[in-house]
């Protein structure tokens, strides 16, 4: 079979994933011989939604350029058909490890796991932007002397806050960003802030410890009622609740703390980082990086059983 070539540099290699708004393939950059992975959309915005949401990815990628944790890009045309946005071939999420790891992390790899999250967000948010979709799927790890670099991706429907502070007294609005995720704002049709990203952030990390959370399965007639439903049990559920018998006091207090904010409120970023660094040296953990997965893998290997976690 001829291989497919994009942009004289690229060859396409094999599809690893399919959603609403393109494909995405494995490939290998011809120059430099690297690994990279291609995003494609149609061209066509008749089509759908895709070229608008993929050129203002691009747009993001290319503003966080540099930073800690961001993938490299390229955005370019393909056969009049195709815009076609090419980062750097990474690892696998948060998510895929999770499941490998049989939906259960420890303290100390939630812990490793909130120190970078909580730094890539605050650069993202250092150049004026907001994520508004933090979920497992986002992070992801990266590869070989990159191998214990969380990185954050898809940034498809980022905003300025420049952008949202011009609408931040619209009510009504329809929720952006993953329901399980999602922060009580957004939940209640208000323009999300910084403490969002925070707040999805804290149900992640909560998710980590408990294997999934409490408004999981809830059954509604319609999705606008399931949304209202799960607004309604994260409202009624404290810190101290959704953290009660899974993690220490300090996760309460993290999400406890980015609830508290309002809209204008910049989240102190240290701050949160040292509630968990001082845990993290109370637990007598290391920073050696050697989270969850690593060990899996290595005693897998050691037996003779290992395969590779996920197919990345």
């Amino acid at each position: 079979m001829k291989d497919i070539i994009c942009a004289d540099r690229y060859r396409v290699n094999r599809k690893v994933a399919e959603g609403g708004f393109g494909l995405v393939y494995e490939g290998t950059d011809m120059q430099s011989g690297e690994d990279v992975a291609l995003k494609l959309t149609y061209y066509d915005e008749a089509k759908s939604a895709g070229p608008m949401l993929i050129k203002q990815e691009n747009d993001v990628y290319k503003e966080l350029s540099g930073g800690v944790g961001i993938p490299k890009v390229r955005l370019f045309t393909f056969e009049d058909e195709y815009y076609v946005l090419v980062l750097d071939l990474l690892g696998p999420s948060l998510e895929d490890l999770f499941n490998y790891c049989a939906k259960s992390f420890s303290l100390k790899t939630i812990l490793l796991i909130a120190d970078q999250a909580i730094s890539r967000i605050e650069y993202i948010h250092s150049k004026g932007i907001l994520h508004r979709d933090i979920k497992p799927e986002n992070f992801v790890m990266g590869v070989g002397k990159q191998g214990n670099t969380l990185y954050a991706i898809d940034f498809g429907i980022a905003q300025s806050f420049e952008e949202a502070q011009s609408c931040r007294n619209a009510t009504g609005r329809q929720l952006v960003g993953t329901r399980r995720y999602a922060s009580i704002r957004a939940h209640n049709g208000r323009q999300q802030s910084w403490a969002d990203d925070l707040e999805s952030l804290g149900y992640v990390l909560v998710e980590f410890a408990r294997g999934s959370l409490p408004w999981q399965g809830i059954k509604a007639a319609t999705e606008d009622e399931r949304r209202a439903r799960v607004g309604e049990i994260k409202e009624s559920l404290s810190g101290e609740e959704l953290c009660d018998g899974f993690l220490p006091k300090e996760f309460a207090t993290y999400i406890n703390y980015t609830r508290s904010l309002d809209f204008d409120d910049k989240p102190d970023y240290s701050y949160l980082r040292r509630i968990f660094s001082r845990l993290f040296r109370a637990k007598g953990f290391k920073y050696d990086y050697i989270f969850d997965w690593t060990e899996k893998l290595f005693y897998e290997q050691l037996q003779g059983e290992g395969e590779d976690p996920v197919d990345s």
